[in-house]
């Protein structure tokens, strides 16, 4: 039987395959994305990062250079991520308002779910973004999805539902910020407020509030609402992952 301190002691990372050089990267970015997550930059250690991937310094200065490097690295991949995912929400074959409205959801739901990555940005902010700025693989997938809305924006303007000229950053942007300021600043906002802005009833509220706020701005004034509230909590996929890093406190 394992007793209680055996069960709670940190687990050493299984060292990786060193003839699996993929695996190896992964494994070494999946270990500097939590302690960057966690510490930032100026905190986070070379040694702590090789302790979690299970190698040591050498392989990791070999795979990824200095740590500004592999901290650029962590910034991509991080990126990468969440524009994956927003690829696969397929916004083209639903109507302009299901697509935006979903859009609206799942970002707010991959903020919640995977709150290291809202702490990377909060990190890369206090940098003034110098480390991505020169990121051409950044600039590429950005263009991409702002594409992939406005196609999304423009279908509504020519059937009459959302308004003309519509910016796809501004949507984007207005999406992004209610989720993220919410999530980043739930804890302070709660105590000064004294409201529990965690319980998940208020969770779900804001989410459909998201939806609700981005929707009455793009349509046009003769639009017919389409439903948005939902008692439902946010997608179970994305409730049930587990994070080690905690967004960061406002």
């Amino acid at each position: 039987m394992v007793n209680d301190e055996e069960s709670t002691r940190p687990q050493r990372p299984r060292a990786p395959n060193l003839r699996d050089p993929e695996g190896t990267a992964r494994a070494i970015l999946e270990a500097a994305t939590r302690e960057f997550a966690e510490h930032g930059l100026g905190g986070a250690r070379i040694d702590a990062i090789a302790t979690r991937a299970g190698i040591n310094k050498r392989m990791l200065y070999h795979y990824y250079g200095d740590k500004n490097a592999l901290y650029l690295a962590v910034l991509e991949a991080a990126y990468a991520r969440i524009r994956a995912a927003e690829a696969e929400l397929k916004l083209d074959a639903m109507t302009p308002e299901a697509s935006l409205l979903r859009l609206a959801h799942f970002t707010f739901d991959y903020y919640l779910a995977n709150p290291e990555f809202l702490s990377l940005l909060a990190t890369e902010n206090l940098h003034k973004a110098r480390h991505i700025s020169g990121s051409e693989r950044l600039r590429s997938m950005h263009a991409l999805f702002l594409g992939d809305l406005g196609r999304v924006l423009a279908r509504g303007a020519e059937t009459g539902v959302f308004r003309g000229g519509l910016d796809a950053l501004d949507i984007y942007v207005t999406i992004a910020a209610l989720g993220a300021f919410y999530l980043s600043n739930r804890h302070t906002l709660t105590a000064i407020f004294g409201r529990d802005l965690g319980e998940p009833h208020r969770v779900v509220a804001w989410r459909n509030h998201i939806g609700e706020v981005v929707l009455a701005f793009a349509r046009t004034d003769d639009a017919r609402p389409l439903p948005v509230s939902s008692t439902t909590a946010p997608s179970p996929t994305l409730r049930q992952r587990r994070n080690p890093a905690s967004p960061p406190k406002g």
